[in-house]
């Protein structure tokens, strides 16, 4: 269609909320359907963080603000990152954006130009590859399988490395695998990006599932591990997950004041500011009482063990035992070339949930979405009864494919 610009060919709606609308619909029509594709938590937002947001409207707070978010928001945020990260920085070094997607595009739209190479893990969450090309950069993924742990290996980035490299992507833990780096493997990733030869590559770090992990996993972010990378690294993160909100709206990042600056003008021609209530909600979750945050974590731990055992005892299904966030990635190598009761083949990853959704009602989302196949990617943040059930009627369509 001519009259719709170019660069929207280059990418693709988000796979992951397509996933959720469609099991939306199907749950509307009436069909028995459980969605395994959100990336929410299901706990509401904690009492308090409510609270502070209906005081900020009481008081009036509902006003425009500075488009890198309201002074004390960044300041909370600047004592967050002290005291959970060891990082120093300082108001004008951060940007309050709607959203962790929007610092992400920020970001890109401030820094890339035609060209420039974006190195991706992969798996990666879907976004990451489509607002790179929207930036008018190059995605350059890397392969992750199951047998690196879904991890980046220092030898796999360094042979990524070129001299058209401007960014690194790293999220840990990881959507869609759960997968994160320990202090050692992080240590030996940055160690890469402090060789002088590779001295122009940026690292942004996505640390939004940062305070979901398990298993006294210590979660460590680069410019902690390597205090040399901190001039050419972007720390990204948000409310989201770990406080439960969602809806909300509410990511930041931490860098280089310039590179701030950039993402300002960016911003002002955009949204302008994230919501100011929402803002100030955030600075109660940052200030606030965290105590809720463990208590959650031992529930998501209980998910991911019991979706974990019952994965793996699907006929043509493996299930790695993730550190962090609330998502498993199995691998359906076992299903490849089997037959549907109907006679249809299972070819792809997308095949399979297709099978699942259309014959068991579970809704999850394929594994080439997010750049590794054939696996898909399931999402624990929902009820163990529910998980249960959908963990039963996945292995009862594994079983009966011939």
């Amino acid at each position: 269609m001519p009259f719709i610009a170019d660069r929207l060919s280059r990418i693709k709606p988000s796979p992951t909320i397509a996933v959720s609308t469609k099991a939306a619909e199907l749950k509307a029509s009436g069909m028995d359907v459980i969605g395994l594709g959100a990336g929410e938590p299901d706990f509401d937002t904690p009492d308090h963080i409510k609270a502070a947001g209906k005081a900020a409207i009481d008081a009036g707070k509902t006003k425009y603000t500075a488009v890198p978010g309201v002074v004390e928001l960044r300041k909370a945020i600047c004592d967050k990152l002290k005291r959970d990260n060891d990082l120093d920085y300082t108001p004008d070094q951060i940007q309050v954006a709607s959203g962790g997607k929007q610092s992400i595009y920020n970001l890109m739209m401030a820094t890339v130009n035609p060209g420039d190479e974006v190195i991706i893990p992969a798996p990666y969450w879907v976004s990451y590859p489509d607002i790179t090309l929207l930036a008018e950069g190059t995605p350059v993924p890397v392969d992750c399988p199951v047998s690196d742990n879904f991890k980046l290996t220092p030898e796999k980035l360094q042979a990524a490395i070129t001299p058209k490299t401007k960014w690194l992507i790293l999220n840990s833990p990881s959507n869609p695998t759960g997968a994160a780096y320990s202090r050692d493997e992080m240590k030996a990733l940055t160690d890469v990006l402090m060789k002088p030869e590779n001295s122009h590559v940026w690292v942004m770090t996505d640390d939004m599932y940062e305070h979901i992990v398990f298993d006294d996993f210590e979660f460590v972010t680069p410019a902690q591990v390597e205090p040399g990378l901190y001039d050419r690294t972007m720390t990204l993160n948000g409310v989201s997950k770990a406080y439960a909100m969602t809806g909300w709206r509410i990511g930041y990042a931490a860098g280089p004041a310039d590179v701030i600056k950039a993402m300002n003008k960016v911003q002002s021609q955009s949204s302008t500011h994230a919501t100011s209530v929402a803002q100030w909600a955030a600075v109660e979750a940052l200030n606030g009482d965290h105590g809720f945050i463990a208590g959650n974590n031992e529930i998501f731990k209980g998910r991911r063990d019991l979706v974990v055992k019952m994965l793996n005892e699907a006929e043509g299904i493996t299930c790695a035992m993730p550190e962090g966030a609330f998502y498993v990635y199995p691998s359906i190598e076992g299903c490849i070339g089997k037959s549907t009761p109907d006679g249809k083949t299972i070819e792809t990853d997308e095949d399979f949930v297709t099978y699942l959704l259309e014959s068991e009602g579970v809704a999850a989302v394929h594994g080439e979405a997010f750049g590794l196949s054939p696996y898909f990617r399931v999402s624990y943040a929902t009820s163990n009864e529910a998980l249960t059930e959908a963990c039963t009627r996945i292995q009862r369509a594994c079983a009966a494919l011939k």
